[in-house]
């Protein structure tokens, strides 16, 4: 039998290429301080035979100081909402779901630009680093809040507005998985200024959470919701003494 060969050492040269693109958002990447990276970008392309590398960094670094406002948009937005957070200098260097979206907005860039392969092999790296699985077709808004971040997957056509906050074990997932829907909008939307709390699930391309609400912990969402509606899972815990507590 007769396999294709790939070379998947590219998954090492991207996770190199992120990682310090990511530094050199940090350090005036507007000055061109990112140039050093082309190589690596090119070399990439030519792996995954992609053509037009230098053309593609050209409009690709045009992106990178709006990528950085975004990202300072977002930091505020984490040191504003958790009472753990001292500094913005923390999120930065310390908040895994911070890291998560900055690779989201690098590789959205690049799949907005139609590049193919090389964003999902940017965002699987930080899926791998920090438990968050963000398509990088999805719409993100303005200041986006990501707490603790593990076990959160958001995909390829969720449109997340501004100022929302989601917690662990989010998904904003599609509610079917049909290979014909490929070319659908399969996922939720998510309106302004709403929160999404630990390991709640909202499914379905038609579905929109209004603006002000509140998605509690746990909750399963299949329709849409109002604006300024707050959604709860109703549970009772029951307690009962073991019948081998002798006190």
């Amino acid at each position: 039998m007769q396999f294709k060969q790939y070379d998947l050492s590219l998954k090492d040269d991207v996770e190199v290429f992120t990682k310090q693109l990511f530094y050199a958002l940090f350090n005036d990447v507007c000055q061109e301080k990112a140039n050093h990276l082309k190589e690596k970008f090119v070399k990439i392309f030519n792996g995954l035979a992609i053509k037009n590398a230098s053309e593609a960094w050209a409009v690709y670094q045009q992106t990178f100081c709006g990528i950085r406002e975004k990202l300072d948009l977002d930091a505020k937005a984490f040191e504003k909402t958790d009472p753990a957070c001292k500094s913005l200098g923390e999120v930065y260097l310390a908040y895994p779901g911070f890291h998560a979206i900055a690779v989201y907005r690098l590789s959205h860039e690049l799949y907005k630009i139609e590049i193919p392969i090389l964003p999902r092999m940017m965002s699987e790296y930080a899926h791998g680093l920090t438990g968050t699985d963000i398509h990088p077709g999805a719409t993100i808004g303005d200041s986006l809040f990501i707490d603790h971040a593990t076990g959160i997957v958001i995909g390829e056509t969720t449109i997340i507005k501004e100022n929302v906050k989601i917690y662990q074990g989010v998904t904003l997932g599609g509610i079917q998985v049909k290979k014909e829907l490929a070319s659908t909008k399969r996922h939720p939307t998510i309106e302004n200024n709403v929160t999404i709390y630990a390991n709640a699930t909202i499914l379905g391309g038609d579905v929109v959470i209004g603006s002000d609400s509140i998605i509690g912990a746990n909750v399963c969402v299949i329709t849409s919701v109002p604006e300024g509606s707050i959604v709860t899972y109703e549970s009772e815990n029951k307690i009962t003494t073991r019948k081998s507590y002798v006190k």
